[in-house]
């Protein structure tokens, strides 16, 4: 038989109403396939991303993913500076395991607390942490530590930063606040816009700026920032509000020699005069001889006395050194998530607290790990933040937990994903013996025999 009668018996045999296959369809010659399989994958990956619990899910496994990637790195890069102060060496590891836990612990309360809870939480906290900002600066009671007069010792090997649960504090006062100002719809004054919430963060920026801390002064200030942004506030408000932070940073790092050589090794590539930039160029040299997977889980060189603070603000550097390009993306691909899930839940929400506790949580988390990352990469002046969740330091990662809590319990209680949770949380089984139940003749008596 020859290939056109063959043609002809299946054209045949083909069942009628069915049109052949078109040209450049999948399997088809011509192409126009891998077109159509990414259209086709992106419209899942939307539909999936537009499911009622994938930023609850996100949230969740993000956030635990990056908590315990850091864990491990904390133990592999503290290991060498412990051991040179004489201390054993999971000393590092073992304090942050514990903060993770006492972590947890915040985390599932803050999930559980309900929004009335947080708000009347709100203005304590503030207060308590500026007292124990001013505390920080009675001698006697704070501490210097590496040129910063900013912790207080609890006891043992503890200390307590109090600069960072103002980030907290901050969160939850100027969400509360600006969200009964809301309700009042006092918000299109400017006036309310900027008092007392700007007052008071002057307050506490100047008090995190007497011990020294500019690092977590900037992330105040953004953090300041996205609440005006979110609250709506004028372009020429904004844009004035910024640029007289921006004249006081400026002043403040022309009067500080320190400050100034921390800018001079931005994208440095030699530690310079007097080694003033030891610290950045050892944070490249670490990344780059990471390679694309790494030299090995506790292989790093730089780690052995050449990068100072390998396990805290420096611990991005490490972990391109022992997982390579492959696991400093992947840590840049879980914060992205982090922060695109803490957005969706500002932007879904009707409820302006949430909106404004939920968008400032974000900023809080994204500025300072753009910060820190952006200072391990030579992009940005050395700030000494640590990266969130990530680097050691109980003082960091207890308050953030609680926010992370705080988005969870946001992502939760979102009219879709309440139903959602409800429908899931009863199994199979459970849903049978309630059809049955519904079947059964309630209120009827039984039959005597």
């Amino acid at each position: 038989m020859t290939p056109q009668q063959r043609s002809a018996v299946r054209t045949r045999q083909r069942r009628p109403g069915v049109p052949p296959p078109a040209r450049g369809s999948r399997g088809a010659p011509g192409g126009g396939g891998p077109l159509r399989g990414l259209r086709s994958g992106y419209d899942r990956l939307r539909r999936a991303w537009d499911r009622p619990l994938t930023a609850y899910y996100v949230i969740v496994g993000g956030s635990s993913l990056i908590l315990v990637l850091g864990l491990v790195m904390v133990f592999s890069a503290s290991q060498v500076e412990a051991l040179q102060m004489g201390l054993p060496g999971t000393f590092f590891f073992r304090k942050q395991l514990l903060a993770a836990v006492i972590g947890t612990v915040l985390l599932v309360v803050a999930t559980r607390l309900p929004v009335a809870g947080h708000r009347r939480f709100a203005r304590p906290l503030l207060l308590a942490t500026v007292f124990l900002l001013m505390l920080v600066q009675v001698p006697g009671i704070g501490m210097r530590v590496h040129g910063n007069q900013n912790w207080i010792s609890v006891g043992g090997p503890f200390q307590i930063q109090p600069s960072e649960f103002a980030k907290l504090a901050l969160m939850l006062w100027g969400s509360d606040l600006l969200a009964r100002k809301y309700d009042k719809k006092l918000l299109l004054q400017w006036k309310q816009l900027l008092v007392p919430l700007v007052p008071v963060m002057l307050l506490i920026l100047g008090l995190v700026l007497i011990g020294g801390d500019m690092g977590t002064a900037i992330v105040l200030a953004a953090m300041l920032f996205g609440l005006l942004w979110l609250a709506g506030a004028p372009t020429r408000l904004f844009v004035g509000v910024l640029g007289v932070a921006g004249a006081v940073g400026l002043l403040l790092i022309k009067t500080s020699a320190h400050r100034v050589s921390r800018f001079a090794c931005i994208l440095a590539t030699e530690p310079g005069k007097g080694d003033q930039c030891w610290q950045a160029v050892h944070g490249l040299y670490a990344l780059a001889s990471g390679g694309v997977f790494g030299s090995g889980l506790g292989a790093s060189v730089e780690k052995w006395g050449q990068l100072p603070e390998p396990h805290t603000d420096f611990i991005f550097a490490v972990t391109g050194e022992e997982l390579g390009l492959a696991g400093t993306l992947s840590v840049l691909g879980l914060f992205a998530a982090l922060g695109y899930a803490g957005i969706r839940v500002a932007g879904r929400t009707e409820d302006p607290f949430v909106r404004f506790a939920a968008g400032s949580v974000t900023t809080w988390i994204m500025a300072q790990a753009v910060v820190n990352i952006g200072s391990v990469l030579g992009l940005l002046p050395i700030a000494g933040v640590p990266l969130p969740l990530f680097s050691y330091g109980g003082s960091a990662l207890l308050p953030a937990m609680f926010a992370i809590g705080l988005l969870i319990s946001f992502a939760r209680s979102e009219p879709a994903a309440r139903a959602a949770l409800a429908a899931r949380g009863a199994g199979p089984v459970t849903r049978a013996m309630n059809r049955s139940m519904r079947r059964l003749p309630l209120g009827r008596p039984s039959r005597k025999r």
